[in-house]
């Protein structure tokens, strides 16, 4: 398969067409190489219109999603980013210059994808997607849905940082941004998708008597 060519396909077909018109982004999409973010056998699905497996419960989010939400945050080459659960998230911010933390709650996923963030120069962690690693992030992105505000994640932003997330309590999700502001943050909804849930985010069932 000609990953190249599949590449070009997936940024002229999915990701310009639906208003990511940011020249910079669009070239970061082109430059990394999707396919090494799926074990071999499934690299063929890297370019498709589907959320293919990673490892676990991970998935690749699509691109025209991803994308979507990448030009919403903004990025700034010299910012800080932290991508929960959104290792290829990670490559694209850092190809736009971004200091960039990958963190995962689950060592198979880095199995599968340390070598190309290793190319990319992205820092892997491994520990809880409930707790943050550090904090005073200029930019949080995941390619995986969130039940809810994730309160946690927002506190890691520093004042002025961005948040771009899909929330998704039912069968379709909506995108949103938030920032943070001195007196708080703000939210602006930006369309609608709908990837998994990150499950260890969901809370426990409670039972009344």
């Amino acid at each position: 398969m000609d990953f190249a060519a599949a590449r070009k396909v997936m940024v002229d077909s999915q990701v310009r067409v639906n208003d990511v018109t940011d020249r910079a982004l669009q070239a970061a999409l082109l430059a990394v190489e999707r396919e090494r973010f799926l074990p071999q056998e499934r690299a063929w699905a890297a370019y498709a219109e589907i959320e293919p497996e990673i490892a676990g419960e991970r998935r690749l989010m699509m691109a025209r999603d991803l994308s979507k939400l990448l030009m919403a945050l903004d990025a700034r080459p010299g910012e800080t980013a932290l991508a929960m659960a959104g290792p290829y998230a990670a490559a694209v911010l850092a190809r736009l210059g971004l200091t960039v933390t990958a963190q995962e709650g689950d060592a198979a996923v880095f199995d599968v994808v340390g070598p190309v963030l290793a190319d990319e120069g992205v820092r892997p962690v491994v520990a809880p997607l409930s707790a943050p690693e550090g904090q005073g992030y200029d930019v949080i992105v995941s390619e995986a849905a969130v039940p809810a505000r994730p309160g946690a994640w927002l506190n890691a932003l520093k004042v002025g940082g961005r948040l771009a997330v899909v929330e998704r309590s039912g069968p379709v999700g909506k995108a949103v941004l938030y920032v943070r502001g001195e007196q708080g943050v703000s939210r602006r909804e930006l369309f609608n998708a709908a990837p998994p849930v990150l499950t260890e985010l969901s809370p426990e069932p409670a039972f009344a008597l």
